[in-house]
């Protein structure tokens, strides 16, 4: 080790640092639902970064209503989310005692371990004292999930439900195309060609 280089515990306290201050400086973050039809369940679809509920909405609808089309939306603050699976359960049983706000809350369960691009399904509410109690009788309903998710039904943020909203914030997606990777153009050559011939791919050079 050089003189007046860092030492390892002193380069992990600056990262540490530096993580934290990223942290501090982030805008909250808001997982988002989303309702395909009126006839399917709002599905838990990724996170966005938002200052607020009206930001963390516009911008789940620019990321996540691209296609296919959508009737509602929910964000809900990664604070007010309380998620487990069996697994944590048996080892951090003090989650089912989770305390907070009574009320009713939403049930998400993961139900399969299918890849897919949705962690769970919202498949219906209870009433609870508290988020704990919430995830005690989301297990009880459905003990055979992967996870369980829940949360205060006041929590969630949602999008207007009026037709006039409705249409539009979703009507525009429904008219979108949408290409597969290989459709789209590209500068040289794909790389399926080189595959073809069995040469590397390499870049090529224009005049």
């Amino acid at each position: 080790m050089t003189a007046g280089a860092p030492t390892p515990e002193a380069q992990l306290q600056e990262t540490q640092l530096q993580e934290t201050q990223l942290q501090e400086t982030q805008w909250p973050r808001w997982e988002i639902f989303k309702q395909d039809t009126a006839a399917r369940p709002l599905q838990a679809v990724g996170s966005v970064h938002a200052g607020d509920p009206e930001h963390a909405l516009l911008t789940a609808r620019n990321v996540f209503v691209r296609r296919p089309a959508a009737v509602s939306l929910w964000a809900v603050r990664e604070d007010d989310l309380l998620t487990a699976t069996p697994e944590a359960l048996a080892t951090h049983p003090e989650l089912l005692a989770t305390p907070g706000e009574a009320g009713r809350y939403q049930v998400g369960i993961k139900a399969t371990a299918k890849r897919s691009m949705t962690f769970v399904d919202l498949v219906g509410a209870v009433e609870a004292s508290g988020p704990g109690d919430a995830l005690g009788q989301a297990r009880a309903l459905h003990p055979d999930a992967l996870a369980w998710q829940v949360f205060a039904e006041a929590a969630a943020v949602k999008s207007d439900a009026s037709p006039e909203t409705v249409e539009s914030w979703f009507a525009p997606a429904r008219d979108k195309t949408y290409k597969q990777q290989q459709f789209y153009g590209v500068i040289g050559r794909h790389v399926s060609a080189f595959k073809q011939s069995g040469k590397p791919a390499q870049a090529e050079e224009t005049p």
